[in-house]
């Protein structure tokens, strides 16, 4: 019964009643009471090709008859073994070994404790974080460490670990972003950086240039600090190619992986590393091994679900939707860029982000919860980021349901 359930992310008290989905296709989700949304943000961003995709389900209803799990500690499996020979290659830079986990956050905690140990193994005093002050990285307690200070982590504050903040790299910030870094790589015990790369997502969908973060990166290598991508909203072609570090010159140490890493049919998280930091691990010592896990680790069903989400990005059909996508929301800015009601109009790859103008922008503004209702009266879901709209659908939206989408946000401009 729903009365039973919690849900994330909602003021139980005050929320209205949840929609009830009995059923989803394409890029659609079907209410119990037979009406459908459009599904414009792929639920929570981790749906790529499209709801009940025929080819994803058969791959996972084929795989669950043979080997539903094994502990991936002293054993193996045939697909955990070819999702990390298969997606390796495709990861900027040079990863060669991939830690498997459950979800964005997990992904993030192996990355900092990889890079923290990587240190520690070698008995070099590194042990400070760097990240980006309005940068997010998930909701457990390292993940929100490493995350902005905001409302939504503030009851934990006395129990996050310290960290170095500096201003990303957004349009006007760029001097003083880089600064920022250079004064921080002052102290030597900075052992890693981590960010979003392009885009922060939860902190309000701020864009900015690759250019400026390759000089940051550069920097941190200079200087032998371990750079981690957190590309878990960013991979699998959201922001054009194939994953957000492609657009740099400079790659990172490691990469955080989850969200669409299914195509969106099951929890997977995935952090790839660098050969020389998975060595420092190597030893006679036990204690010096990674002394990490999850139970669901490199889950085979998971893994059957990630080689076939594999299958279809790399279809040329994808590629051919997530450019039509993109120039879609090429030409909606375009349009809407100087528009009264808007601080904002711009998109990266299949990810539009619209700022409207408000006295009180943040995730707690009243707007977000009247623009979350009017798309919905509309039939489409859209959940804003307090004043800040995005759009980012599955691939296999329709023109037809941009132009839908498109016309549903002119018309809460106008109103």
């Amino acid at each position: 019964m729903e009365r039973l359930i919690w849900h994330p992310f909602t003021q139980m008290q005050t929320e209205n009643p949840p929609i009830p989905i009995v059923k989803a296709k394409g890029a659609y989700l079907y209410a119990k009471n037979g009406t459908k949304y459009l599904d414009a943000i792929s639920s929570w961003w981790v749906n790529l090709h499209g709801h009940a995709h025929p080819y994803i389900a058969k791959k996972i209803a084929d795989q669950a008859f043979k080997l539903e799990h094994v502990m991936l500690a002293g054993f193996t499996h045939p697909n955990v073994e070819e999702l990390a020979t298969r997606l390796l290659p495709k990861l900027p830079g040079k990863m060669e070994k991939i830690f498997y986990s459950d979800n964005g956050s997990t992904a993030v905690e192996i990355a900092l404790k990889m890079a923290l140990q990587y240190f520690y193994n070698q008995g070099i005093k590194k042990t400070k974080i760097l990240s980006f002050k309005g940068g997010y990285h998930g909701d457990t307690f390292g993940a929100m460490s490493v995350s902005s200070r905001n409302s939504f982590n503030k009851p934990f504050w006395n129990h996050l670990f310290e960290v170095i903040s500096i201003t990303p790299p957004l349009q006007g910030n760029e001097a003083k972003s880089i600064a920022e870094l250079e004064a921080a790589l002052r102290d030597p015990s900075v052992a890693c950086f981590i960010f979003e790369p392009l885009i922060l997502g939860v902190g309000g969908m701020k864009i900015y240039e690759a250019k400026y973060l390759d000089q940051l990166l550069s920097l941190c290598k200079k200087l032998q600090v371990l750079t981690i991508a957190d590309e878990v909203m960013t991979g699998f072609g959201r922001t054009g190619s194939l994953f957000a570090c492609d657009h740099l010159l400079e790659k990172p140490d490691i990469i955080c992986l989850s969200k669409g890493i299914t195509g969106g049919f099951l929890p997977l998280g995935a952090t790839a590393c660098s050969m020389n930091i998975y060595e420092a691990f190597l030893s006679d010592e036990k204690q010096k091994a990674f002394l990490h896990g999850h139970s669901y680790s490199g889950n085979p069903i998971a893994c059957s679900a990630a080689l076939a989400s594999l299958d279809l990005l790399q279809d040329a059909n994808c590629f051919m939707q997530r450019l039509m996508i993109e120039k879609a929301h090429q030409v909606f800015c375009k349009n809407k860029k100087n528009h009264p009601k808007l601080l904002r109009c711009e998109s990266l790859g299949t990810i539009l982000a619209v700022e409207y103008k408000t006295e009180n922008p943040n995730y707690f503004s009243k707007l977000g919860r009247e623009l979350y209702s009017f798309f919905l009266s509309k039939k489409i879901l859209l959940r804003p980021l307090g004043n800040v709209l995005y759009v980012m659908p599955p691939y296999c939206v329709s023109k037809n349901d941009l132009e839908n989408i498109y016309t549903a946000i002119t018309q809460a401009l106008e109103d």
